[in-house]
């Protein structure tokens, strides 16, 4: 009985060993199927990698047939199994993105071994349908495409070009933006770009600006946007592209100051979308929209690097999308930047840093990095008001040739009096390949050459209503025209040009001043009021610059006469 039992028990166990082989060996056999292009990678590259990987796009060679993806077959397994593509350089435990393109275990695992097994072609009848970029925009179908007005012809050698090119919508109507897409000519010299929105104001007080100069009138007519004034006191011109003088202020630690690291106001909120290479376009959420008021132009801001060593041509488009459905929030744009860093020669982590703090409450949307060649990171915090600080984004390593638009899944609430803190670290030694000249001390500026530290961001906010212009009598517009003292060699400058007052700060173009009272003024053009204050006697002494959730006083130190006529 014993022996039959212990016969029965070992016939068991063996029974149950060959059953483990022979299900390993299937398993064995099951991972190393074959994989072939054609029914297994083909749709792996055509859903994540061909938007870029095709003739004539921004990546070193096409994946979208066999013939193409075969001679780099073994590459792309170490680019892949590395994740160095497709390329997503945020740190996964910061931030939950909507547009994340990382590879799935599952897919990284065939591409490698498809590799493994010698990139075989297989079945032609297999392959998926290609893709078809001939007409097709990430956006869908546009409402409106906007193009420069003509081609622009690229230089073969020398420093950037930075262009700007006006393009008017003759919108008779404000129109609300659900998304926008750039689509750039000739990738191979588009560095960047950014559209940015010229509102009737803002062409106004470039005509005029335009006319103080001595233009002609046929120069004033098509005058340059104020969008491409600078401040005179902090950078310099070189041929189209502007540059910080090296004798500037040098402030790393741009939290450190009121302005942040920036000038005291933003662009941002002119801006409508942005193009760099790796970036997404812009579609916002429903119920939001970005705003162009009526009669407002788009002024297309070029730049220009010359990578080829032959004359290159660019005409880029832009389209939009309007909004369907009504628009509860609007969205915007802020740049945190910081102008006054200095990264020494042979730096080889340098850190600097830019602020803003929100003056009323926001929900987070986007998120965009920028920087150079000799950027190395990039880290977004929110500093909250009850002391909390968040990471939002890090972004390492940071490659100026991938400038991801992140976007989130879900808009982040950020409380009013809540920090943004953006820091960054440059390398300019010789360890870094990208480095034009680790000899060099190095500013920011618009070239490539030189150094960009913008966090960019879109916000969304409720809708705000229309401001309405009071009616007063402008004879009072003459108590308030005068200089106003906002620091050492910075005034603001209020004129009174007939039934019309306007203000100035130095180095910038002069903005007209609607009336809300007859003390408070406001902006069109920016998110920006002025209020004048009165002394016991009556008398105007100061006024208060509001913007950006500062409050600047500035003395009033001169009183100047009115023209008294209207221009």
């Amino acid at each position: 009985m014993k022996k039959a039992l212990s016969a029965s028990l070992t016939i068991i166990a063996l029974l149950t060993i060959s059953s483990l082989l022979l299900s390993a060996t299937n398993a064995d056999n099951g991972e190393k199927r074959a994989v072939t292009f054609t029914k297994d990678v083909a749709p792996i590259f055509f859903k994540n990698c061909v938007a870029c990987h095709r003739p004539s796009d921004i990546a070193p060679m096409s994946l979208l047939s066999y013939k193409e993806a075969r001679p780099w077959a073994r590459s792309i397994k170490e680019k892949v199994v590395t994740r160095e593509m497709p390329p997503w350089h945020a740190d996964p435990r910061y931030g939950d993105f909507e547009n994340n393109p990382r590879l799935s275990e599952s897919d990284i695992n065939t591409i490698a071994a498809w590799v493994d097994q010698g990139a075989k072609e297989g079945d032609s009848k297999d392959m998926p349908p290609a893709p078809n970029f001939s007409e097709s925009w990430e956006i869908g179908s546009p409402d409106l495409v906007l193009s420069m007005p003509k081609e622009y012809t690229v230089d073969a050698e020398g420093a950037d070009d930075y262009i700007y090119f006006r393009v008017p919508t003759n919108f008779k109507e404000d129109r609300w933006v659900q998304a926008a897409e750039f689509r750039p000519g000739n990738k191979r010299v588009v560095h960047h770009a950014v559209v940015f929105i010229e509102t009737p104001e803002m062409f106004d007080a470039a005509k005029s600006l335009a006319r103080r100069r001595g233009l002609s009138e046929e120069a004033i007519a098509s005058a340059p946007s104020i969008i491409e004034a600078s401040s005179p006191r902090l950078f310099q011109r070189e041929g189209t592209v502007n540059r910080v003088k090296m004798d500037a202020p040098v402030i790393d630690d741009g939290c450190s100051t009121p302005g942040g690291g920036s000038l005291g106001g933003s662009a941002g909120s002119l801006i409508l979308c942005v193009y760099a290479p790796g970036r997404n376009a812009d579609v916002w959420p429903s119920g939001t929209a970005k705003r162009i008021p009526a009669g407002s132009s788009m002024v297309f801001q070029m730049h220009y690097s010359k990578t080829t060593g032959k004359p290159e041509k660019d005409r880029t488009s832009l389209a939009l999308v309007f909004a369907k459905a009504p628009v509860e929030k609007e969205v915007l744009s802020h740049d945190i930047i910081n102008f006054f860093f200095q990264i020494p020669a042979g730096a080889e982590n340098h850190m600097a840093t830019a602020c803003y703090t929100f003056p009323t409450d926001v929900e987070l949307v986007n998120y965009m990095p920028h920087m150079h060649v000799r950027g190395k990171d990039m880290k977004y915090e929110a500093l909250y008001p009850e002391g909390r600080r968040e990471t939002l984004l890090s972004v390492s390593p940071y490659n100026f040739n991938w400038q991801t638009l992140y976007k989130l899944k879900k808009p982040l609430p950020i409380p009013k009096g809540t920090k943004i803190i953006v820091t960054a670290h440059f390398d300019n030694s010789a360890k870094n390949k990208y480095n034009p000249d680790p000899a060099k001390t190095v500013r920011f500026g618009e070239p490539t050459y030189d150094e960009m530290l913008v966090g960019f961001v879109d916000y969304i906010r409720d809708r705000p209503k229309e401001r309405a212009v009071a009616k007063i009598n402008p004879e009072i517009y003459s108590d308030y025209a005068g200089e106003y003292q906002i620091g050492p060699g910075f005034v603001f400058t209020i004129v009174r040009e007939g039934n019309r007052l306007f203000g100035q700060a130095t180095g910038q173009p002069r903005l007209e001043l609607f009336p809300e009272s007859e003390t408070k003024f406001f902006l069109k053009i920016a998110d920006a009021q002025v209020t004048f204050v009165k002394g016991e006697k009556g008398e105007v002494t100061e006024l208060v610059i509001h913007q950006n959730g500062r409050n600047v006083r500035a003395k009033k130190v001169k009183k100047t006469a009115s023209t008294g006529e209207e221009k």
